[in-house]
């Protein structure tokens, strides 16, 4: 069975060019489903569709997220159809299988206020403080997933003319606008406090480092990073890097931008899931409409 798998996957990596991460992402999706039958003692080539049906249930209770289990169902529908193009299997039970999961509910985001109430927080007249503020300014600023600002390199940043260029999932590149708030803190933190924190045993690019290794910040490090200032600036949502991205997306929106600029600067290959913002923003608009129109 590994084999097979391992056949489907070359398929992947050489006619659909997808990056390792993705690869390994439908190799453990796939380990997944043979677990899955192995525990119940059915064979791959006897899975029926209401088998199929069953697991993707399974999947739903475990509270996986929507967008993993729609990646999990793509994974088996193409590697059944490699089955049958291969003449290994004759029938396909992938066809009717459907992803019957409720819809995942708006993310939560941060108000303007509690942004700024959280980038105020940080001490910058000390190099940590610096760093901190340089990295929520960052995330904020250009709606970067957490992978991608520990993963950030020198070279990306064009502070001059105002953008980073962010590698997104499978190492899709954007350019994306840095604010001046942002580009401010970054300078700062670059001219202070980044020469303190690299090692001449272990020169990096890596932009965020760590105090003491100086080794890029990993995204653990983020997270308590954000955890610390956010229980100074007392905020009780609960709140992650990614929080800082829905937050960016939400805000934008609110302010009037283009759908289609907040899904390019986001990185999202398919707009539906950019739209996700926009139940936020008419949320937004209809706070607004209820305080302001006259027979709101």
């Amino acid at each position: 069975m590994n084999d097979l798998v391992e056949d489907y996957l070359s398929i992947l990596r050489t006619e659909r060019g997808l990056a390792e991460n993705s690869i390994n992402a439908y190799r453990l999706d796939l380990k997944k489903y043979f677990v899955y039958l192995d525990d119940r003692g059915i064979s791959l080539e006897h899975a029926s569709a209401p088998q199929l049906q069953q697991f993707v249930k399974a999947l739903a209770e475990t509270g996986l997220e929507r967008s993993s289990i729609a990646r999990i169902i793509s994974g088996l529908r193409g590697f059944y159809k490699h089955l049958i193009t291969e003449r290994i299997l004759n029938s396909d039970p992938t066809e009717s299988l459907e992803l019957k999961t409720p819809r995942r509910h708006p993310p939560e985001v941060l108000s303007v206020t509690e942004i700024e109430a959280i980038l105020s927080k940080p001490d910058r007249s000390t190099a940590k403080g610096v760093r901190d503020a340089a990295l929520l300014e960052f995330l904020y600023a250009t709606g970067a997933r957490v992978s991608e600002a520990v993963g950030l390199t020198m070279p990306q940043l064009f502070l001059a003319d105002g953008f980073v260029r962010l590698f997104g999932k499978g190492s899709k590149e954007r350019l994306v606008p840095i604010g001046k708030e942002a580009i401010a803190a970054l300078e700062s933190y670059l001219a202070t406090t980044r020469p303190l924190l690299v090692r001449r045993d272990k020169p990096t690019s890596a932009v965020f480092l760590n105090q003491g290794r100086g080794t890029a910040l990993s995204r653990m490090s983020a997270w308590n990073i954000i955890q610390e200032y956010c229980g100074a600036a007392g905020i009780e949502k609960v709140t992650t890097p990614h929080t800082f991205r829905h937050s960016f997306a939400t805000h934008l929106l609110e302010g009037g931008a283009d759908l289609r600029i907040v899904q390019e600067l986001l990185g999202h290959s398919d707009i539906s899931t950019t739209e996700i913002y926009t139940h936020l923003d008419r949320n937004y608009l209809l706070e607004v409409h209820r305080q302001f129109h006259p027979r709101g």
